[in-house]
């Protein structure tokens, strides 16, 4: 009995040092989950080093590469597309460039020597749309009210579909669809393969952003003043947030987090879960539109203004970090890749500035505007001008 009784006691510690045990292991682990949990969900979602596939790089728009470029570039080629302005953003993929021209065609340029693949002829001009590289094709919008999606590998004409209206939109490929907006007042969701319409979602005004993607939503911020999230699967809406101004800049998604400017010379960062405006950021001295879209890094939302200024605010606070002034608005949207911020502006140069500090790190002088906006893969930077050329740095 005694024996019994003792091995019973035994065992009941035994199992009381694993349960102690487990849990100690459990106490010490789980900041380090949370921790990297933490990181996860707040880490910006950066463009892989070797791709730049659509406009600000990812679905998420965070305007971020993982690519590291050169302490100082060089200018390794041009294009020149007809003399026609540029605004469409490049997309790189493949080692190819694609990009929209202000003549109306699409381009794929190689991205080694700058020449000439295949050109594809919407029948429109192509403004503000930038291309978007899925698996068998590339999109983009035109201001004819046509989306196009055109076969990667010789510029054939897979399908179209028509909008109502122009569109400046770039499209958004998740999947097997495609998102992109109109002026008609609609967001449209596409078969990626057949072009068929799976969904449409009204506004109140013109969709002249580019949509973000994230964890089966996709957000616009609409020139209605409202902010909206819509189920992707469905085309139902999640719910809105009114932002309080005309809204012309593409919506930035960073887990709880969305970062856009307005018209009414503010830059707004929402709460998507308490679904509410976290703060509003401006410049009193300077009453200007914020058409640019923005960047994150390390915890700053970087962004063009109509000021002439590019602003680097505190994501948390909404405080301004740093600002760097060009001699003209700043419609181009920057990216950051390897601690530095490109950008554009319509002074014709193009920058690079300290991330940290902004600090001006290099200049090209183009001598015509730039609104189009970096595109960062595989060691070389990609931009249009108004000039109607193609620079290609590195």
């Amino acid at each position: 009995m005694r024996r019994a009784a003792r091995r019973a006691t035994e065992t009941q510690r035994h199992r009381a040092r694993l349960v102690l045990r487990g849990l100690r292991v459990s106490v010490l682990l789980w900041p380090v989950f949370a921790i990297a949990a933490t990181t996860a969900a707040q880490a910006p979602r950066a463009a892989p080093a070797h791709e730049w596939r659509q406009f600000r790089g990812t679905p998420r728009l965070t305007g971020v590469s993982a690519a590291v470029l050169p302490p100082t570039l060089a200018l390794l080629w041009t294009y020149e597309t007809g003399g026609d302005p540029i605004d469409s953003s490049a997309a790189i993929a493949g080692g190819v460039v694609y990009v929209g021209a202000g003549t109306g065609d699409l381009l794929a340029l190689d991205l080694a020597s700058g020449k000439l693949r295949w050109k594809y002829t919407t029948g429109n001009l192509i403004g503000e749309s930038s291309p978007a590289v899925g698996t068998e094709a590339v999109y983009i919008g035109d201001e004819g009210g046509l989306v196009h999606a055109v076969r990667l590998g010789d510029g054939a004409r897979l399908w179209t579909f028509r909008t109502g209206a122009e569109i400046k939109s770039s499209p958004v490929v998740v999947n097997d669809t495609v998102l992109v907006g109109s002026y008609d007042t609609h967001l449209y969701a596409l078969d990626a393969h057949s072009g068929k319409l799976r969904w449409k979602v009204a506004t109140r005004g013109m969709v002249h952003a580019t949509p973000a993607v994230q964890d089966g939503l996709t957000f616009v911020a609409g020139c209605d003043a409202i902010f909206r999230a819509i189920r992707i699967a469905d085309g139902s809406e999640a719910y809105q947030i009114e932002s309080g101004a005309y809204t012309g800049a593409s919506p930035l998604v960073d887990g709880d987090r969305a970062y856009f400017g307005t018209f009414n010379s503010e830059v707004l960062a929402l709460d998507l879960k308490r679904r509410a405006v976290v703060w509003r950021y401006t410049d009193k001295s300077a009453q200007f539109p914020f058409y640019s879209s923005a960047a994150l890094d390390l915890g700053r939302v970087i962004l063009g203004g109509r000021d002439k200024v590019v602003h680097a605010i505190d994501a948390g606070t909404g405080r301004r970090v740093w600002t760097f002034p060009t001699r003209a608005r700043v419609d181009s949207s920057p990216v950051v890749a390897g601690g530095r911020v490109w950008v554009g502006s319509s002074d014709g140069r193009l920058y690079a500035l300290e991330a940290s500090s902004g600090r001006k790190v290099w200049e090209f002088e183009i001598g015509a505007a730039i609104t189009a906006s970096p595109a960062i893969a595989a060691g070389r930077l990609v931009i249009g001008a108004q000039d109607g050329r193609i620079y290609a740095f590195g």
